[in-house]
């Protein structure tokens, strides 16, 4: 399906659910974009319309921390790890179509059962030396093969001993934002981020500001711990109902 035989109003109303969704918990923007948007196109495109609003929700998060410089250099060889598994990866989702989105669905039922069932496990500061760029390039690879990088880099984050949770917070926004901007040069290399792609990308920007607005202004009155579980259901529902849509597909 072309991005002109996409309805736009569906678009349109993805990021602003999504964008409700990253308001109301801080995360979520891209995997729900990636999942919603793959319904009704091939990922590689959904992947390109997600750039930018996944970057630019992302710019204050990554740095209105206090730790930015300090992370950066902590974090430094799982972000080469994202850039290089992306790369590498990339062409998987832009060639294989159904498979890719059998791979998309896997992802997004693998975090929601992870966010519903696993317990948090913590990872000691002497291991991060050879674990953070390992993570990194597994995110990476996951990132480039199916558009959503939240497995392993939000679990492996939250596992950290030694991080506070105002660095937690900032670390999150920073690979939120260089997982993006890895997928979208990969993309543009391999001629898949063109012009018009760019353009309803930047469009799609603002609603999902709009939904983000309004899931800041409703996080107060929302139940978290409740509204996280059905979050993740809805996320095990869409990757189970993609992997076998992708199924019939193949």
């Amino acid at each position: 399906m072309t991005e002109g035989a996409a309805p736009l109003v569906f678009i349109a109303l993805a990021f602003l659910f999504a964008g409700f969704i990253k308001g109301a918990i801080g995360v979520g923007l891209p995997t729900v974009v990636m999942g919603l948007l793959s319904i009704v196109m091939p990922p590689a495109q959904a992947a390109g319309l997600m750039v930018l609003p996944a970057i630019a929700t992302n710019i204050w998060q990554m740095a209105a921390g206090p730790a930015l410089a300090a992370l950066l250099r902590r974090f430094a060889w799982l972000i080469v790890g994202v850039f290089a598994g992306t790369f590498a990866t990339i062409g998987f989702m832009t060639k294989t179509g159904a498979y890719a989105q059998a791979a998309l669905g896997a992802v997004l039922a693998a975090y929601g059962a992870y966010g519903l069932l696993a317990k948090r496990f913590e990872v000691q500061p002497a291991a991060e030396r050879w674990l953070s760029p390992l993570v990194g390039l597994v995110t990476g690879c996951l990132s480039g093969a199916t558009g959503v990088f939240v497995i392993p880099t939000v679990p492996y984050l939250t596992s950290l001993k030694n991080i506070n949770s105002e660095e937690l917070v900032q670390s999150i926004g920073i690979l939120a934002f260089v997982c993006p901007l890895a997928l979208g040069l990969a993309l543009a290399v391999n001629g898949q981020y063109r012009a018009d792609v760019a353009g309803t990308s930047f469009l799609a920007l603002f609603p999902a500001l709009a939904g983000m607005y309004i899931g800041m202004r409703l996080r107060r009155r929302l139940a978290a711990a409740v509204f996280m579980k059905w979050f993740f259901a809805g996320l095990i529902a869409l990757g189970g109902y993609m992997c076998v849509r992708s199924v019939k597909l193949l």
